[in-house]
């Protein structure tokens, strides 16, 4: 239900949970996401009962001042509908799995099959509850939304504790929509420089521009909210990627990778042409006569770059040249006597 991670290709995840009410919403949006090319789509597992108080409000800017337990109420979906949206997802080729809230959510999907979890920012330092999904023995990817990296570390010691070290963090921040000044992705890489585990970047900005410089930045794991039309009702269409946009970010990424290489300073196979008819070589500045030495003055650097090298030219004054040489000829080491 998760394919491992490569090094040279990051693991890019469609989130539609939240939505969709509907099994005809969720097939569009699985549809729409398995053509722009994601790795997995991931749904949102919870009852508000178990979620949220009714004291419990949203005070955020895609929201509005609202109620978190009449939200929640609203978009939950029941095991059935996960059943058939899993199959679907399933059915197209893609990773499935889901981020649960509450134990009975992992019950529940654990009764499904899933291979993995994702935990929210929400439940980042929710001790008890990291343990039981470490339990269950399947990967790990946790958000760490309004985390401080004393708590990362707690989290991270809670899942590894319970001998689960199949664990993935995400960087991310818990603002609907994030604004750039906040995005704070240095902190992702501070994460990869103190943890041996895989690191990635769950996005709630506006547009694609975190999720290809967290990409960039050697992020393992790309994660964004997908829609069909940001302007449907609900309070994640707004900072959720449009297939026009996932497409654009899938294969940005893409093409990134490609550029990114194997890391070694070498000249690349296309550059075998350039590297002769481009770089120079000593030459004659004017004609020399076989016998005459070379000095300063009858000798030039100029392209094309299959003679001499430049960092010789020192070496070659004084000798003499054993065949008539005509100006602006390239003068090889067989020339020199």
């Amino acid at each position: 239900m998760l394919r491992s991670y490569r090094r040279d290709r990051r693991y890019i995840i469609a989130e539609i949970g939240g939505n969709f009410t509907t099994f005809e919403e969720a097939r569009a949006l699985v549809d729409a996401a398995a053509a722009c090319g994601v790795d997995a789509v991931k749904l949102q597992t919870y009852r508000g009962d178990t979620l949220a108080s009714r004291s419990a409000i949203f005070d955020m800017e895609n929201t509005g001042v609202t109620s978190q337990y009449d939200l929640f109420k609203k978009y939950e979906i029941d095991e059935e509908l996960h059943r058939k949206i899993f199959d679907y997802i399933g059915s197209k080729g893609l990773d499935w799995f889901s981020t649960p809230s509450h134990e009975t959510d992992v019950d529940m999907l654990e009764n499904l099959g899933v291979g993995a979890y994702k935990i929210g920012s929400d439940d980042a330092v929710n001790i008890p509850f990291l343990k039981y999904i470490a339990k269950k023995g399947k990967p790990v990817l946790l958000s760490t939304g309004m985390c401080s990296m004393e708590e990362v570390r707690e989290s991270v010691s809670a899942v590894l504790g319970e001998g689960n070290a199949q664990l993935t963090l995400l960087h991310a921040i818990t603002s609907y929509p994030a604004h750039a000044e906040d995005v704070n992705l240095l902190a992702m890489k501070k994460m990869m420089e103190e943890f041996p585990l895989p690191v990635g970047y769950s996005d709630h900005t506006l547009g694609s521009v975190a999720c290809l410089a967290a990409a960039a930045m050697g992020a393992a794991v790309i994660e964004k909210h997908f829609t069909i039309d940001k302007n449907a009702e609900g309070p994640d269409h707004m900072l959720s990627a449009d297939p026009a946009e996932m497409k654009s970010i899938v294969d940005q990424i893409r093409v990134m990778e490609k550029m990114l290489g194997s890391g070694i300073k070498m000249p690349a196979a296309s550059e075998a042409t350039t590297r002769v008819n481009n770089r120079k070589s000593i030459v004659a500045a004017k004609a020399i006569k076989a016998g005459y030495g070379i000095e300063s003055n009858n000798i030039a650097i100029k392209r094309p770059g299959y003679g001499i090298a430049p960092k010789y030219f020192e070496q070659i004054l004084g000798r003499r040249v054993n065949r008539d040489i005509s100006e602006d000829e390239v003068i090889a080491w067989s020339d020199l006597g």
